[in-house]
């Protein structure tokens, strides 16, 4: 404890050392005990406690505290001692609050006061006090009694270097916890010139300050850039002994280094020539220190110096301006490749996967190639290995890409199971993009699957059957290699997959050759049929209807399968149906019209990469950095391939405007303005019905004359109600999403006794760009009758995220006078966000990596919903993304994630609701690795709070 020794308090000296002796948790406990109703005896009876004895029982309460047990009283007495003119008991007072009171406490009051009494003497031992208290309750009651008084203290002439010091970490602790109650604005300018200051150590608290400040206002902060060149240079330039107090292990001041080289990561290269040319040299010094040999055999010595050195190279690479420096970079960290410091050739992989994305140093990374694989195979570590596999996959190009896929399928073979699913993924996009003929590429897939078969995911094989179909130069091959590559006894059921697949469509192209005729590839399928899952096999069910229409011969046979009781009376429902209907299909239709149900898979349209799109999704902070392949040679895998290869032809000829209207919404027509809507029953009894809902009227949340926008709000959390609704019109909607695409059903009931005449609504864009979102509205009939429903079909395609809500224009003729309605489109961007899951070190490790100003959004709302628990889940579950419990460390708040999906990107989005039920608020912080989408969500999910 405090000033024990020191300051003679013998009593407590003796009851620590009496808990010390203690035999048994029982004996410590009865001591304890004891020693409590002592003390509170004593402040409850002795008026007399002069301000030594209220320190040593303040203290005991300490002690027995810190030893885990409770304590309920002696409060009162630690805040008196706050008053004291002594040092120790001062000390003492604060150590108690600001471990002992908590932030909502009754004596926070008399504590603040207290407080400002110290901040207003001249005695710099009080006022540093005061400021640790405040930094240790970093409450938001202390934030908004001192957001003035402490930059005052900071910028002022007469404060000494110490209280500075602790004035600069208070208020950067202040605007951590409670970032928009603290006003800084105004400070700015004088706080920047703090950089100027020659005591060091404010120097280092004002850059963490300054640093912070400027990720939050970056343009208040922009003239902090040429104080910190100055700076930096004049410590880079000096020797150890002009700065020797903050000297380590013979490197000037390394942490101020550091903290100075990432305050400039936050701003552009300079504009000023001479600011610019100061930095290149400062940054060429540091580059040139790290060639000369060590001054110290000490390990804190180097350690020192690579932090400089590799946060030097963090700066250039941000810069990515010059490649002078951008190459020798490269060349120190090729050095670090083979040190014997594990942690060293891990460091150096991390920042070489960064600047190989840069066009200055990729062809200087690449010659580090040899040297990346010989550790890809040899390191212990499984870490550096998977940094390892990072750079490979960030240096591969056209020239390099047969070479590091095969070292990497090479490695893929012994590689540990935690890292096997990423690289097969990494594997498939490099044959992807740099593919230099597709025959190679369809061999480089097949072997990955050879190798890693549990590890390649449906994108994988789905990817390079939409090659081989949009490529009528690789079919014969790629049918040839999938048919030898059946052959062999072991084979995953990936590999069946893609077999059966090809087969079903090119089988034709071999069948020439009686060692691949079609008796053959049927037989060899079939052998497969039973070790597979029952996807696999309604698959091979649906190539063998293919091989009806391409072998008529062999037609008997494949019947057998299908008449077996095995597949007539499976108890998988999917495939005892195709069974039925494939057997019916072939046996009653004519060639014919068996020829027309049967024919080729149409080339898939292009759209971004599945696989790259998964990896997104698992390795979100590596693509931010950049770690993704630089050109694309192969077009990418659309979102349609992915039912169409599960059925790759239709089993009977139904009505195909049913079929539009559904596949459309999952994704698997290949021109959605085909879009039409299925037929939907009507009733002329006058309720208004639908096929989702019984009854229309009870979709709402209130009858009669609602509200437009009030109603738009409440589809913000819900896609299915009244929209609009007034004496002559009701408009329901039922709407579903699913990734980047959503399908609204818009149903338009007359409730009127005539008929609606000229019925026309339209969907407008309203200042949404087509660019960033693709409507096609079905046409509705111009004509309603007395009571009946008529239903409108609009497929969404959400390209990019759009802020304006389209808007609803509806115009129709009610008897001879002309209505006109506009509402709003129940449309918004949370609509496409996808809930996922993620534990506790990972929401946080995202969330820290979102934390530039444009990426976040906080708000204090007031709230207009009961404050419940399971209301407020159900609405935040409601606007799409996923609740995550037990991530938060106060249960009452609520923490959720989700990925917002579009055609050219996945943005992930985090929030967290902070409850406060006395002041019935809210706290809401959303934050998006996409620039400005973080405040439009935050508007969005405060209207559902």
């Amino acid at each position: 404890m405090p000033a024990v020794k020191g300051d003679g308090m013998r009593g407590l000296a003796v009851f620590i050392s009496d808990i010390r002796n203690c035999k048994s948790k029982e004996a410590e406990v009865k001591r304890i005990n004891k020693e409590l109703a002592n003390i509170r005896s004593k402040f409850r009876g002795d008026k007399t406690l002069d301000g030594y004895q209220k320190k040593k029982y303040v203290c005991k309460l300490l002690f027995i505290f810190l030893l885990g047990h409770d304590i309920d009283f002696g409060h009162m007495e630690a805040v008196n001692l706050l008053s004291s003119n002594k040092y120790t008991e001062k000390q003492i007072g604060y150590l108690f609050i600001s471990v002992l009171v908590s932030a909502s406490s009754d004596l926070m009051r008399l504590v603040v006061q207290s407080i400002k009494n110290d901040l207003s003497t001249r005695n710099p031992i009080h006022i540093n006090l005061a400021l640790q208290c405040i930094a240790n309750i970093g409450s938001r009651e202390m934030a908004e009694a001192f957001c003035q008084d402490i930059p005052k203290i900071l910028v002022s002439g007469d404060t000494i270097d110490s209280v500075k010091q602790s004035s600069a970490l208070c208020l950067l602790r202040l605007i951590r916890s409670n970032p928009d109650t603290v006003p800084m604005s105004e400070w700015a300018l004088r706080v920047i010139h703090l950089l100027n200051d020659q005591h060091m150590g404010v120097v280092t608290a004002a850059v963490s300050l300054i640093e912070r400040l400027a990720k939050k206002n970056p343009d208040d902060y922009r003239g902090c850039v040429s104080l910190a060149v100055s700076r930096l240079t004049r410590i880079v330039t000096s020797s150890y002994t002009d700065l020797q107090d903050y000297t380590y292990y013979f490197v000037p001041a390394p942490w101020l280094s550091v903290k100075l080289l990432r305050l400039l990561q936050n701003y552009p290269p300079p504009d000023d020539a001479a600011v610019k040319s100061r930095l290149t040299e400062c940054l060429e010094t540091i580059l040139n220190k790290a060639q000369e040999p060590p001054k110290s055999k000490k390990v804190q010595h180097p350690n020192a110096k690579n932090a400089v050195l590799f946060e030097a190279i963090n700066l250039i690479i941000h810069m990515d301006c010059d490649p002078n420096l951008l190459v020798r970079a490269c060349n120190q960290l090729g050095q670090f490749l083979q040190h014997r410091e594990t942690n060293l050739r891990y460091l150096a992989l991390e920042s070489m996967c960064l600047l190989a994305t840069s066009e200055f140093s990729h062809e200087a990374v690449k010659k580090h190639q040899e040297t990346v694989i010989t550790a890809l195979k040899t390191e212990r570590d499984v870490s550096v290995r998977q940094r390892a596999v990072d750079l490979l996959y960030a240096m591969c190009d056209r020239t390099n890409v047969e070479e590091i896929v095969a070292e990497m399928l090479a490695y893929l073979e012994t590689a540990d199971f935690s890292i096997r699913e990423e690289m097969v993924l990494k594997v498939a996009i490099l044959g992807e993009k740099y593919a230099v003929d597709y025959t190679w590429y369809v061999d480089t897939i097949l072997n990955l699957i050879r190798i890693a078969g549990d590890y390649v995911s449906e994108e994988v094989w789905y990817r390079v059957i939409q090659i081989v179909i949009n490529r009528d130069d690789v079919q014969g091959y790629a049918a040839k290699t999938v048919f030898e590559a059946l052959q062999a006894p072991a084979c995953h059921e990936n590999m069946v997959k893609v077999g059966g697949y090809i087969l079903g469509e090119f089988g034709n192209l071999i069948a020439g050759d009686p060692r691949s005729s079609p008796m053959v590839q049927f037989q060899l399928l079939h052998s497969k049929f039973h070790l597979c899952s029952p996807p696999t096999r309604q698959l091979l069910l649906s190539t063998y209807i293919k091989f009806i229409n391409l072998f008529p011969e062999i037609k008997p046979q494949i019947h057998e399968v299908l008449k077996s009781q095995n597949s007539l009376r499976n108890a998988d429902v999917e495939l005892q149906q195709r069974a039925v209907e494939y057997l019916q299909l072939s046996s009653v239709t004519s060639t014919d019209v068996l020829a027309t149900v049967l024919e080729e898979m149409p080339p898939f349209p292009e759209r971004e990469s599945s696989i790259l799109a998964k990896l997104k999704k698992r390795r979100p902070d590596k693509v931010k950095e950049g770690l993704e392949p630089r050109e694309s040679k192969l077009g990418p895998m659309p979102a349609e391939a992915v039912n169409s290869l599960n059925n790759p032809a239709p089993i009977t000829a139904p009505n195909p405007e049913s079929v539009t209207a559904t596949t459309d919404l999952l994704g698997l027509a290949s021109s959605p303005t085909q879009t039409t809507a299925p037929a939907i029953p009507t009733n002329n009894t006058g309720l208004l019905v639908d096929s989702f809902t019984p009854n229309m009227a009870g979709l709402g949340d209130a009858g009669g004359l609602a509200p437009v926008d009030d109603n738009f709000n409440k589809f913000i959390s819900k896609n299915s109600g009244v929209l609009f609704e007034n004496d002559l019109l009701q408009i329901g909607v039922k709407a579903e999403f699913r990734k980047n695409l959503g399908r609204i059903t818009l149903f338009y009931g007359n409730k009127t006794q005539s008929p609606f005449k000229g019925f026309m609504p339209e969907v407008q864009y309203n200042g949404v760009s087509p660019d960033q979102l693709t409507i096609q509205a079905k046409p509705v009939d111009p004509m309603i009758e007395i009571g009946v429903q008529k239903q409108q079909l609009i497929n969404i395609e959400c390209v990019t995220p759009f802020e304006d809500i389209p808007l609803l224009s509806i115009q129709f003729l009610y008897g001879s006078v002309q209505q006109k309605i506009n509402c709003k489109l129940p449309l918004s961007v949370n609509k496409f966000i996808e809930p996922t899951d993620m534990d506790s070190q990972t929401f946080f490790q995202r969330w820290k990596l979102l934390g530039n100003p444009d990426q976040e959004c906080q708000k204090i709302i007031k709230a207009t919903i009961p404050m419940d628990g399971d209301v407020v889940k159900t609405r935040l579950i409601g606007f799409g993304t996923s609740l995550l419990e037990g991530i938060d460390t106060i249960a009452e708040n609520s923490v959720c994630a989700g990925v917002i999906q579009t055609r050219n990107q996945q943005i992930g989005v985090l929030m967290r609701i902070e409850p406060n039920k006395q002041a019935q608020m809210y706290r809401l912080t959303v934050r998006c690795n996409k620039p400005g989408v973080a405040k439009q969500l935050c508007d969005l999910i405060e209207t559902q709070l």
